[in-house]
């Protein structure tokens, strides 16, 4: 099977030189994923320009249509490859709610589905089914929602409307609980007043950055009064019309790739300030030895990243906890640097689409690689490398990890190439038009 697929094994081809490739990166997951609930709770239609089109972007569309929400293309009828999308909303109703294994639908869209008229089920993969959930059901129970269950699969029994106000929350697994509450609450009667209660930080603190930008933007009254606390007003949502941005951590394997061979790698279009923690990278493959420079005409707002690799990486100490999805794609780095890095501040990452902390210790293992599992990340000790199968776990940051890998590396084996679809469809033709100049 292809990318589209659900399953599909791959040699990951070697770099016989170092890669030259202008690579073109689809828009971004996180901000498609919140634009989307955004206008299909605003007072009026809005226009999405550039919307990634994958399996997690598909799902929250087909989420919203579910309870409601009309969702077209240029032509009306919506079609796989529309990436500009208008979003009506409508009178939001019961419906069946399929999450795959999308952290921002089964997070994002219960309370969505808390302000319709009936009740709403939710469930997903095998997989989704044991990630947690129970923070964000218990919230909305708290701000007076209906809901039966704690973790996929479970049913929000809506009643039109929600009473909203101040609740506690331990959001310590994941940034994605409080956005989730916030993207929806100025339709809550009080608002929010959310409060983190959890002994550790929220991590991917960019994420909520993003979220509440968002909200901004869209006229929505919000406030942080302290670092762990958020206020959300009642309000009209306004419908605002977006052009989304490239996805800079989709755009992560390809600039590693740069990194790893030597090569050089440019990304048109990259935002010249944004609330994505994928541009974080940027630090950090300077950090290991890279050449990075962002060429922008003056007065622009993007320009193209250009990325040149060293002759050796160097190894690195970096706390992830605010960027933790650059995980799998820099660990593959550290496998590959001069020296033993460490990584930390991402026991997060035990809860997402597998454990990636345990999926990278038995991968990069397996692959000859020295790793050890901390409380909260990663020691890597670089060693002689062999070919070895290389397990996906049905996540897509995991198996883009063994491609980076593999451009060095004979003989890794990637189980699932096609989970890639979750985030970046067409990723294995992406991967050898980069490897061929072709990007």
């Amino acid at each position: 099977m292809g990318d589209n697929g659900r399953v599909s094994h791959w040699s990951a081809p070697v770099a016989a030189a170092p890669v030259d490739a202008d690579v073109v990166v689809p828009g971004s997951k996180s901000l498609t994923n919140r634009a989307l609930p955004l206008a299909a709770l605003a007072d009026g239609p809005s226009r999405l320009t550039g919307t990634l089109r994958s399996r997690d972007t598909d799902l929250m569309i087909g989420a919203l249509r579910s309870v409601g929400a009309r969702v077209e293309g240029p032509a009306g009828d919506l079609h796989p490859d529309d990436t500009d999308l208008t979003i009506t909303p409508g009178p939001l109703r019961g419906g069946d709610v399929e999450c795959g294994l999308a952290g921002t639908v089964m997070r994002f869209v219960p309370p969505i589905a808390a302000l319709a008229s009936g009740p709403s089920t939710f469930d997903g993969d095998l997989a989704a089914r044991i990630r947690p959930q129970s923070t964000v059901l218990d919230a909305l129970r708290a701000l007076g929602a209906e809901i039966d269950g704690e973790r996929l699969p479970f049913t929000v029994s809506g009643t039109g409307s929600l009473r909203g106000g101040r609740v506690e929350m331990d959001a310590s697994a994941s940034s994605q609980f409080v956005s989730g509450l916030l993207l929806s609450a100025a339709r809550f009667d009080e608002g929010v007043d959310l409060v983190h209660v959890g002994a550790s930080p929220v991590p991917s603190g960019p994420h909520i950055e993003m979220t509440l930008a968002m909200l901004r933007e869209s006229g929505v009254t919000v406030e942080q009064p302290t670092p762990s606390s958020w206020r959300v007003a009642p309000g009209p949502i306004a419908a605002v019309d977006r052009v989304l941005e490239p996805d800079l951590s989709n755009a992560t394997p390809f600039l590693a790739a740069a990194a790893v061979t030597g090569g050089t790698v440019r990304v048109p279009h990259w935002p010249a300030t944004t609330t994505q923690p994928g541009d974080a990278i940027r630090d950090i493959l300077r950090a290991m030895g890279a050449s990075v420079t962002l060429e922008i005409a003056d007065g622009a707002d993007h320009g193209t990243l250009v990325v040149v690799g060293p002759s050796r990486l160097s190894a690195v100490h970096l706390d992830l906890s605010a960027v933790g999805e650059l995980t799998p794609t820099v660990a593959a780095l550290c496998a590959l640097a001069d020296g033993p890095s460490r990584l930390t501040g991402i026991a997060h990452l035990r809860g997402h689409e597998t454990d990636r902390l345990a999926a990278l210790a038995a991968e990069l293992g397996a692959v000859g690689c020295g790793v050890t599992e901390l409380d909260d990340g990663l020691e890597i000790t670089p060693a002689p490398l062999r070919g070895a199968p290389w397990r996906a776990y049905a996540d897509h940051r995991m198996a883009t990890a063994g491609a980076i890998v593999g451009l060095v590396v004979p003989g890794v084996e990637v189980d699932d190439i096609g989970c890639t679809s979750k985030t970046l469809p067409g990723f294995t033709t992406m991967w050898a038009d980069m490897l061929t100049g072709r990007g």
